[in-house]
């Protein structure tokens, strides 16, 4: 077998006899200062105001003398060097494993910029001094949140349903009538044929409370890309409206993490409304639709038998998208044409072939070597980290194959490549693909690792 099962092997923690589940959550303010760039987009814009303050969400659990934590960060993204420290930091202030600590981002584009991140993120304002600062202080703040959270553990009990919602996720890749596949080709697009893939409308909810009834926290999981509000106030985007609306109904005091599921190619743009779908206004109303679900699944939600938790990860290594022949010289003059004259300005999709390739080069032949990750409680419940924006498609053949009855997928998790298209989306090509960092087959190999983990539990 290859050597990434034996750290598998070695990863996996024992099984553990029934004991007391305990809970503990807690919020931590990471709001950046005015002026600090900020992520998402090809050309620079620098924070100007507040709509509503970021938040780094931690749950701690504790079963049978086990912990791990589930962190969601309303950012753009993760990055390996920021969640290797938050971890060593969580490690030394909980005790808790830093291998036992699972940190996603939610994908929120009015938020900073993370740096080092890619050479996009570099030219676009990584390097300046607000977001140096920003990025340097982020692991501590992490691991604040989990120290919280550790310190608040109570006896508690969880439960867990599925909802399901399809009227605010939508691929946005299409099959055209000139047999191409387009990319956000445009409300109301007469050439429009259908979508080139699926969507995933699982609402994930799994709830804890606290022997005395008490609200402890409720994790949120659903899959659309986070790009809803636009504009430069910084903002968490859709899930402020869906962690104020179960607040109302649960108290102020219960702690909303929310997650991303597999979205690479899922955003909430309805191609057959010409109403406009951006800003706050519409992160509010998708908000509020997915909030509604969830307290529609509410009454579903069913005990969960708190015999052990278990933690397993494996690192995969992921070939590089290969380079043609003239491509980095070709990278280079388009990289520098970006400073240029506006008239000579490189094409959108020139900027993001120019910045994975040079992203790739600068690996100098290296893998991408990329964690997957599983926190189990016994048979009920199977939290997935994968490493980028991964596929739809992608996330559903993990939740087929997988044993467990509610398995949960956080992407943009412990790191981030950036896109992860299917094998058949490769043959199509636009946008995911050009940027696309890793090479044809990554995605499968990922879900591939992700099964492999799911079902070593049974053993």
């Amino acid at each position: 077998m290859r050597a990434i099962l034996l750290l598998l092997a070695l990863s996996i923690v024992p099984s553990l006899k029934a004991g007391e589940l305990r809970i503990g959550a807690a919020a931590i303010k990471i709001t950046p200062p005015a002026g600090t760039p900020m992520a998402g987009y090809y050309h620079s814009r620098a924070a100007d105001g507040v709509h509503d303050d970021l938040f780094a969400k931690a749950l701690v659990l504790e079963l049978g003398g086990t912990k791990a934590a589930l962190v969601a960060l309303d950012l753009i993204s993760t990055t390996r060097p920021i969640v290797e420290e938050a971890r060593r930091l969580v490690e030394q202030t909980t005790g808790i494993p830093g291998g036992h600590v699972m940190i996603s981002a939610t994908h929120s584009h009015t938020g900073p910029i993370l740096n080092p991140r890619g050479l996009r993120e570099s030219v676009l304002g990584g390097g300046t001094d607000l977001a140096r600062r920003y990025g340097e202080d982020l692991p501590g703040r992490i691991a604040e949140a989990v120290r919280q959270a550790d310190a608040a553990l109570a006896p508690a009990r969880a439960a867990a349903g599925r909802g399901h919602e399809d009227a605010i996720a939508f691929n946005r890749r299409f099959h055209m009538r000139d047999g191409s596949v387009g990319w956000n080709p445009g409300v109301l697009n007469p050439n429009i044929v259908q979508p080139a893939g699926p969507i995933d409308p699982d609402v994930h909810v799994v709830y804890f409370e606290a022997a005395d009834k008490r609200p402890l926290a409720t994790y949120v999981n659903h899959a659309v890309h986070l790009d809803m509000v636009g504009g430069a106030e910084v903002s968490a985007d859709m899930p402020y409206t869906v962690s104020r609306l179960l607040a109302g109904f649960k108290g102020p005091e219960m702690v909303t993490l929310y997650t991303t599921g597999c979205s690479g190619d899922v955003n909430h743009i309805n191609v057959q409304w010409g109403q406009p779908q951006k800003g706050h206004v519409t992160a509010a109303r998708t908000g509020t639709i997915l909030a509604a679900e969830v307290l529609r699944t509410w009454p579903r939600l069913e005990a969960v038998e708190a015999g052990r938790l278990s933690v397993a990860s494996e690192t995969v290594p992921l070939p590089l998208a290969p380079i043609e022949p003239g491509g980095v010289e070709k990278a280079r003059a388009v990289v520098e044409r970006l400073s240029g004259p506006a008239a000579s300005r490189p094409k959108f999709l020139e900027q993001v072939e120019a910045f994975k390739v040079l992203d790739v080069v600068a690996r100098e032949g290296r893998p991408l070597e990329v964690e997957v990750q599983v926190v189990a409680l016994e048979d009920d419940i199977a939290w997935v980290s994968l490493p980028g924006e991964i596929f739809v498609e992608l996330g559903l053949a993990i939740k087929r194959d997988s044993p467990f009855a509610h398995t949960i997928i956080a992407e943009l998790a412990n790191g981030s490549i950036g896109y992860v298209p299917t094998r058949r989306a490769y043959g199509e090509g636009n946008y995911e693909v050009v940027s696309a960092r890793c090479a044809e087959g990554s995605g499968e190999m990922l879900v591939e690792a992700a099964v492999r983990l799911l079902k070593g539990f049974e053993d």
